[in-house]
C-alpha cells in the first residue's frame, strides 16, 4: 500500500469528507467530480489537512473519462490503492409518476457509474492488491416508498459489491459497500423527481439528521480498517436491517403504511 486513493463525487458532501478523512493520514488523493469549483475547494482543504493530490473533471456516465482518470493515477501516483465510487444523485416519486428518462438518468449515474468505476480501475487495483469502496444507501436494503428508481440503482450497487467480493477475492482485491441512512448533505442539489413535495420531505429528513457527512466518513474509515464488508453507519439502519433479515414482512408492512401516509398528505395539500 502506497496510500493512493481515488474518490468520485469529491467536490462536496460525503465525497469531500471522505477525502479529508484520508488526507489526515497523509494520503495522495485523486479527486473527481463534474463540479470543478467544488473540486478545487476540496483539494485546498485536503492540502490543509495534510494530504496532497490532483483533481480531474469526470462524469461517471462516460467510461472513457474514468479510464482517463485511471491513466492519470498511473502517471501521477504510479498506481492506486483504494477507489471510492461515491458520485451519486437523488430522485424520488411514485412509480406511476416517474418517466423512463428518470429511470435512465438514475441508473446511468448511481449504478452504471459504479460499475464503470470498478471496471476502469480494476487493472491498477489488481497490481496493488487494493480496495474498492462503493457508496450505496439504506434505500438499497429497505426500499422505501416513492423512490423506486433510486432504490433499484442502490440495490444494484449492493448486488454488484457482493458479486465483486467473491470474484475479486481471486485477485486479492478487497471490497466494501456503504449503506448510510439520511445524513446532513447537499444531495438535494441533484434531486430530480415529478413532485416538489417529495423534495421537501427528503430535505427535512436530511436536515433533521444528527449525523453529518464527516461522521459517516469517520465510520467508513474505521470499518474499512476492520475489513468490514457491509458498512452501516447509522444505528437505526443497523437495527432496521436486523429486523428485515429476521422478519421481512414487518418491514414490507411498514413501508406500505408509509406510502399511504405520503399519499394522504399529498391529497390534503392538493
Amino acid at each position: 500500500m502506497q496510500n493512493r486513493i481515488m474518490i468520485t463525487g469529491a467536490g462536496s458532501g460525503l465525497g469531500r469528507e471522505i477525502a479529508l478523512r484520508w488526507a489526515r493520514e497523509g494520503w495522495n488523493l485523486a479527486l473527481a467530480d463534474v463540479n470543478e469549483a467544488g473540486l478545487a475547494e476540496t483539494l485546498k482543504l485536503v492540502r490543509a489537512a495534510g494530504g496532497d493530490g490532483f483533481t480531474q473533471r469526470c462524469d461517471v456516465r462516460d467510461y472513457s473519462q474514468l479510464t482517463q482518470l485511471a491513466q492519470a493515477c498511473e502517471e501521477k501516483f504510479g498506481g492506486i490503492d483504494v477507489i471510492v465510487n461515491n458520485a451519486g444523485v437523488a430522485s424520488g416519486g411514485f412509480f406511476s409518476e416517474l418517466s423512463l428518462e428518470d429511470w435512465d438518468w438514475q441508473i446511468s449515474i448511481n449504478l452504471m457509474g459504479v460499475v464503470k468505476g470498478c471496471k476502469a480501475f480494476l487493472p491498477l487495483l489488481e497490481q496493488s492488491k487494493g480496495r474498492i469502496i462503493n457508496i450505496a444507501s439504506m434505500a438499497a436494503l429497505m426500499q422505501g416508498p416513492a423512490m423506486s428508481n433510486y432504490n433499484v440503482a442502490k440495490a444494484g450497487v449492493v448486488a454488484l459489491s457482493e458479486s465483486l467480493l467473491a470474484d475479486l477475492s481471486l485477485v486479492d482485491v478487497k471490497v466494501h459497500v456503504v449503506c448510510p441512512s439520511f445524513f446532513q448533505t447537499n444531495l438535494l442539489d441533484s434531486f430530480r423527481g415529478p413532485s416538489p413535495e417529495m423534495k421537501s420531505q427528503v430535505g427535512k429528513l436530511l436536515e433533521s439528521s444528527p449525523i453529518s457527512a464527516a461522521d459517516i466518513a469517520d465510520y467508513i474509515h474505521q470499518e474499512v480498517a476492520r475489513d468490514t464488508f457491509m458498512i452501516l453507519p447509522h444505528e437505526q439502519g443497523r437495527m432496521a436491517w436486523q429486523i428485515k433479515q429476521h422478519n421481512p414482512q414487518a418491514i414490507y408492512d411498514e413501508m406500505a403504511k408509509m406510502a399511504e401516509k405520503m399519499q394522504a398528505k399529498r391529497r390534503n395539500l392538493a
